[in-house]
């Protein structure tokens, strides 16, 4: 128990388990994960994963997925960003609303066109304008036929779908 503990503290784990909504943390932005997912590295040398809150980008392997992420990298990486704590995801990862020098990253990734709005998940609604916007404008993913442009949480969906299947078929044979 004492080793896992110290792996913890070493690796900067314990205080995203522990980040309170309404907290604030502020930190340098040390690497980008994906679209929608951040590591910052505290005055105190604390790493912190964020999870950027109500929004949701294209993942990796999506059309859009890698764009979205230099997006990201656009507006943070190797910035000083102040983080508004809203939740602690199931993963461990805070999350919360972004900002760098004042802009609203999360919203911007999403006039930018980088990002939908995840209504599961919404607590802003003014972001919904923004989505529509950029709709309108055929901005980012927005300019993407049709057929690619599957919501995150849809693709994630049909990806599990698909793997289930497919244990199905090989438990089946």
């Amino acid at each position: 128990m004492y080793r896992l503990f110290f792996l913890m503290l070493t690796l900067g784990v314990a205080p995203v388990l522990h980040a309170r909504a309404d907290a604030q943390i502020s930190g340098y932005v040390i690497s980008i994960a994906d679209g929608d997912t951040l590591t910052l590295l505290t005055a105190n040398k604390e790493r912190v994963k964020v999870r950027l809150a109500e929004i949701d980008t294209p993942e990796k392997k999506q059309p859009y997925g890698q764009k979205a992420k230099q997006e990201l990298a656009s507006l943070t990486f190797n910035q000083d960003a102040q983080i508004s704590v809203i939740d602690t995801d199931r993963y461990g990862r805070v999350v919360g609303r972004v900002v760098v020098d004042g802009l609203d990253v999360n919203a911007e990734l999403v006039r930018r066109g980088a990002a939908w709005v995840y209504r599961d998940y919404l607590k802003r609604p003014e972001l919904i304008p923004l989505e529509a916007e950029a709709r309108r404008q055929r901005k980012g993913l927005w300019a993407l036929p049709a057929p690619e442009r599957m919501p995150p949480w849809q693709w994630r969906k049909e990806q599990r779908e698909s793997r289930a299947a497919a244990r199905v078929a090989t438990s089946e044979s």
